[in-house]
């Protein structure tokens, strides 16, 4: 049987860094409070003129140096922050990274849209449309929030993340194992940009101001989040054939440290297999798992041969899981991303 193997791995991160003091300054918060409620000291923001399609393709070319290939056969971008409404976003990834005439495409599931892409990515290996995919997760989040709303601003950052998969044999180091997927569309309202949709425009109404920004119940998508990861978690788990004591690390969707822990303290793991930058980077919804894989990876957090089990939640409401044993990757990411080199010096 053919497998899909992850044998690249880039990130990308925006220059310009917004610390929790900073935020201070405008809003009513402090450093401590944000800590303590989310586990956030900082996040990275785009500055005008950068957009998403930039930070999925940096991520996507680094990953492509990572894997050692030049070119791809399919391209599927995760982001809730697409470049515009219409077209899709992917083509322009594509086109940006020199792969014209290659299929690419977007996947919508908020944060747990990379779980998602990586499964479709997989599927097209496994099925023979594709030898080598590129999945990026990519976001530039702080161009839909309410500069006023607390709740939302210090929390979410942008950035990208790619990995590179190619066909290969399910018993290889960095095969991806399983997958498990759900939704649940009457949880829609929890996560949601109200405004520029075809429901507010058929229905007769002016959008108001506040539609236009991302809105989160926050308490509420909390227990969904822990109890949807955790499930599918144990669902993917026991498709692989893995015991929770199988599990070397743990790299759930960075949405707050607390439901990090809160999943880990579900599916009895200790907390220190969880991998996490979310102190560094924030929430960058879709980018979030790619991200903390790159940064495990540069840090010497995910070694050869580790079992890995991916978890996220995101709007839709959406979440997914899958597992896969970490693979010997080129030593081409030795650095933290924010340490890196731009590969795309021109917009």
């Amino acid at each position: 049987m053919r497998a899909a193997v992850v044998c690249g791995l880039g990130g990308s991160l925006p220059p310009r860094i917004v610390t929790n003091d900073e935020l201070a300054q405008r809003l009513d918060t402090s450093d401590d409070w944000i800590r303590t409620r989310t586990g956030i000291g900082r996040r990275h923001v785009v500055d005008p003129g950068t957009t998403t399609s930039h930070l999925a393709a940096e991520a996507g070319l680094r990953a492509l140096k990572s894997s050692g290939h030049h070119t791809v056969d399919l391209v599927v971008l995760a982001t809730t922050t697409p470049d515009r409404t219409c077209p899709g976003t992917a083509p322009t990834v594509a086109a940006r990274m020199g792969l014209t005439d290659v299929p690419a495409y977007d996947v919508s599931a908020v944060c747990s849209g990379f779980v998602y892409a990586l499964q479709a990515g997989a599927g097209a290996i496994v099925a023979g449309f594709a030898e080598r995919v590129m999945v990026i997760g990519a976001e530039s989040f702080s161009t839909i929030l309410a500069p006023d709303d607390r709740t939302t601003s210090v929390i979410f950052g942008d950035g990208a993340g790619a990995v590179i998969l190619r066909a290969g044999e399910p018993d290889e180091l960095g095969a991806l194992q399983h997958f498990d997927l759900g939704s649940d569309g009457s949880m829609a309202d929890l996560i949601t940009i109200r405004g520029g949709g075809a429901e507010q425009r058929s229905s007769g109404s002016p959008a108001k101001p506040e539609d236009g920004y991302f809105r989160m119940d926050g308490k509420s998508v909390f227990f969904a989040a822990v109890r949807r990861m955790a499930e599918s978690s144990r669902a993917v788990l026991a498709k692989t054939g893995w015991g929770i004591e199988d599990v070397d690390r743990l790299v759930a969707h960075q949405a707050n440290i607390r439901i990090i822990h809160a999943v880990a303290g579900q599916l009895g793991l200790p907390p220190e297999r969880a991998l996490m930058n979310i102190e560094r980077v924030g929430n960058t919804s879709a980018a979030s798992i790619p991200l903390a894989l790159a940064d495990g990876f540069a840090c010497g957090s995910l070694r050869a041969g580790d079992r890995v089990l991916l978890t996220a939640f995101g709007g839709g409401a959406t979440w997914g899981s899958a597992s896969l044993v970490w693979p010997a990757l080129s030593s081409e990411l030795t650095l933290p991303i924010e340490n890196a080199t731009p590969l795309l010096t021109a917009h």
